[in-house]
């Protein structure tokens, strides 16, 4: 495992660091097999008014739970074939949330892992299950990854 924090994009929706309507969540090693961020999703993703937008929620579980797959190489990008999610409870705007992504299974093409999202007591609000697999030539060069901007960003780095 490499701890820390995971690199990022310049304009993915959930980590791009220069796209002005994306979440710029920030991703982290916590173990081996697990991924973790801490995020306070702005009123701007609502769906009724004090509750986020359930497809946002399934665009941050998405997003957490396949990068479990990145830890040991930060290059290797699969795509998503299956995504369950479970609205357990509402998800409020402007509440510190933690959303982890757990390891499951990793046959090498093609991966599992869960995922949840909690509120600041612990409380599980969202689970999820995904079922990813690496996309045949998918795999990009160095030139590709710096074009996209993939990479760890220093705080002061991100511009949105």
């Amino acid at each position: 495992m490499k701890p820390g924090k995971q690199a990022t994009s310049t304009h993915c929706f959930v980590c791009g660091v220069q796209n002005p309507s994306g979440l710029h969540m920030h991703f982290y090693n916590v173990s081996p097999g697990e991924v973790e961020a801490n995020y306070t999703v702005s009123e701007t993703y609502n769906g009724y008014p004090g509750i986020v937008h359930g497809g946002i929620i399934a665009s941050m579980l998405d997003e957490t739970m396949g990068r479990v797959f990145m830890e040991t190489d930060p290059t290797r990008f699969m795509v998503t074939a299956e995504l369950k999610i479970r609205y357990r409870l509402p998800v409020p705007v402007n509440t510190p949330l933690r959303i982890t992504g757990h390891r499951v299974k990793d046959s090498g093409r093609v991966g599992h892992a869960t995922g949840e999202i909690m509120n600041h007591d612990g409380q599980i609000l969202v689970t999820g299950e995904i079922i990813v697999v690496n996309k045949p030539g998918l795999k990009m060069t160095e030139e590709e990854l710096n074009e996209m901007g993939w990479k760890v960003y220093p705080e002061e780095d991100w511009t949105v």
